[in-house]
């Protein structure tokens, strides 16, 4: 797995700085194109779903069968699953609803709706905000990219369109609260930074120690908190921006390409 690391890491930057890619749409548009945005959440959360289902979980319980039996290892596929959703819910709750980078900011609105040093408090929140539940997603990316690079490829992409409505949601309150582009840009490339910041720290932990029984347990979480994102984020998000037809459309897409890609590369 330590041949993969760089590939993997470079998966999980790019996947993690595409927040920067948010902030610069929301300086060349003025006006949130929610059709565009409701597609592209709904096809990210069909590509995190289906994957999780029916690529990492079952590898993940493969791998805890063969090592402690078909009864327990089951329970221990299992239980990590839903570990999984329960730390990233847990980081969810504990992020203030207020701050949280998941609620819609509409580039057309923001401007007016608040003040300077609101809009500026908005902004940075947002920012640590998106920090703190960018370190589990950064492990989600990593750890099946070391695993498999061909899978970590499609959940690479698709962290990365879940992240570019995170980088309006910084960037937006803080241009308009202080003008600057440079500085709006700043604090969405630097709140991507967590995820890769996430890998190198599951990377650290895990490496010494790592085995079958922890790979499957972690793969098994990573499992979780993709779906979790899923549900709790993306899918909810792409229905506030109004077009609740085109996300399900583009989660069925989503389910598609990625079920494609996985016949393509069968052994």
């Amino acid at each position: 797995m330590e041949s993969n690391f760089l590939f993997a890491f470079g998966l999980t930057l790019f996947a993690g700085l595409s927040t920067g890619i948010g902030s610069l749409l929301a300086f060349f548009t003025r006006k949130t194109n929610t059709r565009f945005l409701s597609v592209a959440l709904g096809f990210s959360s069909g590509v995190m779903i289906y994957v999780s289902f029916v690529e990492i979980l079952p590898k993940s319980r493969e791998v805890l069968v063969q090592q402690w039996g078909q009864t327990q290892g089951s329970w221990i596929a299992a239980a990590s699953f839903f570990g999984g959703m329960f730390l990233i819910g847990l980081i969810d709750y504990l992020v203030p609803s207020f701050e949280n980078p998941h609620e819609i900011k509409r580039i057309e609105t923001l401007d007016t709706e608040a003040s300077e040093n609101k809009l500026m408090r908005m902004g940075i929140l947002s920012a640590l905000a998106i920090i703190i539940h960018n370190f589990p997603e950064g492990f989600a990316t990593f750890t099946s990219a070391i695993h498999d690079p061909t899978l970590g490829v499609s959940i690479a992409v698709a962290i990365a369109i879940h992240n570019i409505p995170e980088g309006i949601a910084v960037s937006i309150p803080i241009f308009y609260a202080t003008g600057s582009h440079k500085k709006a840009f700043f604090w969405s490339f630097a709140s991507g930074l967590s995820e890769p910041l996430g890998a190198l720290m599951g990377f650290v932990l895990l490496h010494s120690v790592i085995n079958d029984m922890l790979f499957g347990v972690s793969f098994a979480s990573v499992a979780g908190i993709m779906v979790f994102i899923s549900l709790d984020e993306l899918l909810p998000t792409a229905r506030e921006y109004g077009e609740h037809h085109l996300s399900i459309y583009g989660l069925v897409v989503g389910m598609i390409v990625m079920a494609i890609s996985l016949l393509l590369f069968l052994p």
